[in-house]
């Protein structure tokens, strides 16, 4: 089969891949550029382990074909730490045992973190709303709950000094 020259950025750098038109942006990021984090639970868009940021929205990618991220930016869940550093919310996770076999953290993080980027400041009932396409089997889903409370106030202090700061100069 053919394969197609793609180009898209990946977690803030461009990557250029070649591959066959029927593949998944699932196994593009698995098979041709090593980012195994995001897994293959169902691949029907039901369970949200393969859950990444496509263009700032979540999207299931195993229902997304490679051709289709051509020019598109997608964020990983590699892509949450940032120099070196944990993303808030991927310390929060840890910190309150958000997780137990952890096949479905990782997409359970991306719609997390895209719940966090429109609100800062979720209750109970949003955040569920927000992991509803993320199925678990090990847990009662009360600890990833309290992750995002708590990345969400770590974030909305780190974003109040940032305004104290701004407003000093």
């Amino acid at each position: 089969m053919n394969k197609m020259d793609i180009e898209l950025t990946i977690n803030g750098s461009t990557a250029q891949v070649k591959a066959e038109p029927g593949k998944t942006l699932l196994y593009l990021l698995r098979d041709n550029l090593g980012l195994t984090g995001t897994k293959d639970g169902c691949s029907s868009g039901d369970c949200g382990a393969c859950v990444v940021m496509m263009d700032n929205k979540p999207v299931n990618s195993c229902m997304v074909l490679a051709p289709q991220s051509e020019g598109r930016s997608v964020i990983t869940v590699e892509g949450l730490a940032t120099d070196g550093k944990l993303h808030p919310l991927q310390r929060a996770f840890g910190e309150t045992w958000a997780f137990q076999c952890g096949f479905c953290t990782p997409g359970m993080l991306i719609s997390c973190y895209a719940l966090l980027q429109s609100n800062d400041n979720p209750s109970r009932e949003e955040i569920l709303t927000a992991i509803s396409g993320n199925f678990c089997r090990c847990t009662g889903y009360q600890g990833v709950v309290n992750a995002v409370q708590q990345a969400a106030a770590e974030i909305r202090a780190a974003n109040k000094d940032v305004e104290t700061e701004s407003t000093d100069d």
